[in-house]
């Protein structure tokens, strides 16, 4: 794709380079080097979640390099940013993960206000831990230049013993050593040895739940997102990625013409298919937001009810996403779920083709199990359920991928914080048939809605993982398995039902029939409510207040600005 023949007349970048008054502009550019003929090109922001807090996000420097040549290489001109991220297996378990759900909204608005400050055309976006990957897609859909979305790829499975592991893995370590199943030196063996490259989480937890839906949304090329961080053929698909936004400035394919209803449709599908991170059902409304599109719990659960489960992937299964990649990618997933129905072939996509004419070359890999043919599938149901009762109107999310057992019920065990739960955890002050609540921790209550694997993780290293359940009104990690409830709204904060709720009140969940229900009648909660009183939380300053302040419910994604539908004006038309 020549740029030079892509006229600036209708491109954001026309305001910074264009005509005598923007001279002074000119001359900034100069001053780093670039060419008259560099400046008249199309501008393509380049900008990654690069740092040194994590493997997830190692690499992602390396490969936005690559990213730039492809862009030079098509007549564009590159223009590299980094913004933030807040890494979900470091934040976890401490005060430091009510950062991580505020960190996608800060990576959104930070990309936006580069692109707009600096009038950039187009947008690459390389993106490696949980939050990271849908706050650079929501970004790509608010902003609507032509974008293509890049994966920084997942590590390799560590070995232990001579078995596969993750750092799934090591926080199930950490419940079988309070419970002295193992020692202070196999505990450290373990740790040592779960992560041995760059990548994001291997398994199918929030990270390549979201590089999945990227595919499967449109907005990456084929198979790039399931290619491991370390494989050297990621270059290929960095380079073609830059190559390949310059065709979609000429042909003004952007990502709201990608981002449709039947798109997201497809995004909650492989979700459900794969036993993917609750997650999801919280990020894809919100990139749902970004395109002026209702699209919210309710609506992903009616997808994962009717999805089956085909991908035997951890944390429900046994394999990671190295292995799909080798057995065919996530091409081979979608291929299966097309063929039968279970996918809209005919959204466009980043490569300028409809997602059914980018399958057609895909075929059937039979000396796989990775992936199950979609008619002869794992269940029948989905990996993921939604909930909604008495207890959370607004509804609620469970995995149930490798689950056996999908009905609990029992006296509820009240905490109001992660910590007060994992205390109580870890000095096994719980019983057997408990439903273990945590509350205030929703996106206004916590602030953040922190993700609660440690603490389900523990428990699961006790062995009481399917022994007891645990409801919350904030988030479970990707990596959680075992009878845990997420999601819980309205949160206990604004007053909701889980924040009503006392020691011993009966709790039931059905994850067959998608209920979740606590044994009150509706005089007995609202005696309860007229006594209810607002908790302070102790973020009175900073970003984290100000990121409750703005909130919304967990039900429409947890975002904190109108969105689309009450926008005046598109970026990529200015």
């Amino acid at each position: 794709m020549d740029a030079r023949v892509i006229s600036k007349a209708k491109l954001p970048s026309r305001y910074v380079t264009e005509g005598p008054a923007r001279a002074p502009h000119r001359s900034y550019l100069y001053a780093m080097g670039l060419s008259a003929a560099e400046i008249a090109q199309p501008l393509v922001g380049v900008a990654s979640c690069w740092n040194e807090a994590a493997p997830c996000n190692i690499s992602l420097m390396r490969q936005a390099q690559v990213v730039k040549k492809g862009v030079a290489a098509a007549n564009g001109t590159p223009r590299e940013f980094c913004t933030i991220t807040v890494t979900d297996g470091i934040a976890m378990g401490h005060q430091g993960m009510k950062s991580s759900l505020v960190s996608r909204e800060v990576i959104a608005d930070s990309v936006e206000l580069t692109m707009r400050g600096h009038c950039y055309d187009a947008l690459v976006g390389l993106a490696g831990c949980d939050k990271s990957l849908p706050g650079m897609m929501m970004a790509m859909v608010r902003l609507n230049v032509p974008s293509i979305f890049i994966y920084g790829g997942s590590i390799l499975p560590g070995s232990y013993r001579g078995r596969q592991i993750t750092v799934q893995d090591v926080f199930e370590a950490v419940g079988q050593h309070s419970v002295g199943t193992i020692s202070d030196a196999e505990l450290l063996e373990i740790e040592q040895v779960a992560c041995p490259s760059a990548g994001s989480c291997g398994a199918q937890f929030t990270a390549n739940t979201m590089a999945t839906v990227a595919e499967a949304i449109g907005l990456a090329l084929p198979y790039s997102c399931g290619a491991p961080a370390p494989y050297e053929m990621r270059d290929r698909f960095n380079f073609a990625s830059g190559e390949k936004v310059m065709e979609l400035i000429a042909k003004n394919i952007r990502p709201r013409d990608i981002v449709t209803l039947k798109a997201l449709e497809n995004a909650a599908t492989v979700v459900s298919a794969t036993g993917g991170s609750t997650n999801a059902a919280l990020h894809l409304p919100a990139i749902a937001h970004e395109a002026g599109i209702k699209f919210d719990l309710f609506d992903v659960a009616a997808i994962f009810e009717k999805t089956p489960y085909i991908a035997d992937l951890k944390p429900g299964g046994k394999y990671v996403a190295k292995d799909m990649f080798e057995a065919g990618g996530i091409p081979l997933l979608m291929k299966t779920l097309l063929d039968h129905g279970y996918l809209h072939g005919d959204c466009m996509t980043v490569t300028g083709r409809t997602l059914a004419e980018n399958m057609e070359h895909v075929s059937w890999n039979e000396s796989q199990d990775v992936v199950r043919p979609a008619n002869r599938p794992i269940t029948k149901t989905g990996g993921v359920v939604g909930l909604k009762g008495n207890l959370a109107p607004e509804g609620a999310i469970v995995k149930v991928a490798g689950m056996s057992e999908l009905k609990f019920s029992g006296p509820a065990r009240c905490f109001d914080s992660e910590e007060e739960c994992f205390e109580a955890v870890t000095q096994r002050n719980y019983r057997e048939g408990e439903v273990l609540v945590i509350r205030y921790e929703g996106p206004r209550g916590g602030p953040g809605m922190r993700e609660m694997l440690s603490t389900t993780a523990a428990l699961y290293g006790q062995g009481m993982g399917g022994k007891v359940a645990l409801i919350t009104d904030g988030r479970f990690s990707g990596a959680t398995r075992g009878f845990c409830i997420g999601h819980v709204g309205p949160e206990a904060a604004v007053g909701g039902p889980i924040g009503l709720i006392k020691d011993g009140d009966v709790i039931s969940i059905d994850a067959v029939n998608g209920t979740i229900e606590v044994a009150l009648s509706d005089a007995e909660l609202a005696a309860r409510a007229k006594n209810w009183k607002a908790r302070k939380t102790d973020y009175q300053s900073g970003a984290i207040w100000k990121y409750a302040q703005t909130v919304g419910s967990a039900r429409d994604g947890a975002v904190t600005h109108p969105g689309a539908a009450k926008e005046t004006h598109c970026y990529a038309d200015i």
